[in-house]
């Protein structure tokens, strides 16, 4: 008597179906409702400011409006790390306005070359970083304590660094130019093609992988429609940069401004990081459940120093964004609203208070939506008592919004 065996007849097992994205409705019974939300929010205040001033769309304001979040959406892409880890840091208003002060010093007053000048400050931040996460993990100090009294220690060190005189001019050709400069019309249609090309191949080549290994993963008819919209967002905020034009025709600068090239930069380059790297699952891991991490075998205090280094370096970035753009640094530079903008821009975006989800593509969506509220609120003269009301009440609500949604994916069985 013989026995048949799958393999002797030529038929081959058959694999399972790769389970294909959950559609609309079931994410959003699962509490799993993305992006969509915000980018609905951030196509209503774009109407309602359009209707309310017919100036909001045009090609200059929407130019100036990317430019005037560099500094917000850098430092909100920290931050961003920060609440993956399920932590806070309240310093970086403070480190941005310390390493602008101590890079416009150098350059000003020591003669130091921009270059070295620009460094230094991105260093101060680093080593501000380092210094803050190692008390928070070492020590085992709260971070919000630990932040809280950077907050009021780097302030104070950016008083004693700009001196009495207060505020120093910037006139440095390129140290002005990180964000004011613009690229030639068309190098910047090149670089549009080439973001779109690269998002489209690295989009299939992440499918393929996905389908590879069984997991969840869009159609391809999805993706293809995906990656048209995608293309056309790119190639339409080119071609606004391009076509900006001022009152006065002698003084229309077009062209993609170099800050908002940077801040597209950083947020592909920690994307890259949060999203394909080792270190970048590890911080998702650890702000989903810190002990599992450490049962897992990562080294959770090594992770939590280097997010907290790496969140002061990008607001010592954001800060020289700030100083260049205004010409100047002063005593009230990284003050007032920034810490709490850039806050607001990572939770409006999407990425939870809680620890463990969330997206660096949120920080530029979040940054986003507050400079529209803010540049539209100053299009129709509002007081800036308006403005805090307003951003307070779209903070609220963000956080509502991931609230209800962690209950559900908790009911779901899928916190």
């Amino acid at each position: 008597m013989t026995t048949s065996v799958a393999g002797e007849t030529g038929a081959r097992p058959q694999q399972p179906e790769p389970e294909r994205t959950p559609s609309l409705g079931q994410r959003l019974q699962r509490g799993n409702i993305g992006v969509l939300p915000v980018l609905l929010g951030l196509v209503l205040i774009a109407v309602i400011f359009q209707l309310l001033n017919d100036n909001f769309l045009t090609p200059l304001n929407l130019t100036n409006l990317m430019v005037q979040i560099a500094a917000v959406g850098t430092i909100a892409v920290g931050v961003t790390l920060v609440l993956l880890l399920g932590e806070i840091d309240l310093s970086v208003g403070s480190v941005s306005g310390l390493s602008a002060a101590i890079m416009a010093v150098l350059a000003t007053r020591q003669d130091v070359p921009a270059a070295l000048a620009i460094l230094a400050a991105v260093l101060t931040g680093t080593a501000i970083g380092l210094f803050q996460g190692t008390w928070f993990a070492k020590l085992g100090v709260p971070a919000f304590i630990v932040t809280l009294a950077g907050l009021l220690a780097w302030q104070g060190a950016q008083l004693r660094v700009l001196g009495p005189t207060g505020t120093i001019n910037l006139t440095d050709s390129l140290i002005t130019g990180i964000a004011n400069y613009r690229l030639p019309i068309a190098a910047g249609w090149a670089l549009g093609v080439i973001f779109a090309a690269a998002w489209a191949v690295s989009a299939f080549r992440s499918r393929r992988q996905r389908l590879t290994r069984g997991l969840p993963a869009p159609s391809a008819a999805g993706l293809i429609a995906q990656i048209v919209v995608i293309t056309i967002a790119v190639l339409a905020v080119v071609g606004i940069m391009s076509v900006n034009r001022s009152a006065n025709p002698s003084t229309t600068v077009r062209g993609v401004p170099l800050g908002v090239l940077i801040l597209v930069g950083f947020v592909v380059v920690f994307d890259l990081i949060t999203r394909r790297t080792r270190f970048g699952r590890y911080i998702f891991a650890v702000g989903g459940n810190i002990e599992a991490a450490r049962r897992a075998g990562i080294n959770v205090d090594r992770i939590r120093i280097a997010v907290y280094a790496l969140a002061s370096t990008m607001a010592a970035c954001g800060g020289i964004l700030a100083a260049s753009r205004l010409y100047a640094v002063n005593q009230a530079s990284g003050s007032g609203d920034l810490l709490l903008n850039s806050i607001a821009a990572a939770v409006i975006g999407g990425t939870s208070l809680f620890g463990g989800r969330g997206n660096v593509w949120y920080a530029l969506i979040g940054a986003l939506i507050i400079g529209s509220i803010s540049n539209g609120m100053d299009l129709l003269g509002l007081s800036a008592a308006i403005k805090f009301m307003v951003t307070g009440g779209v903070l609220l609500l963000a956080v509502t919004i991931d609230a209800v949604a962690r209950r559900s994916r908790a009911a779901a069985g899928r916190a």
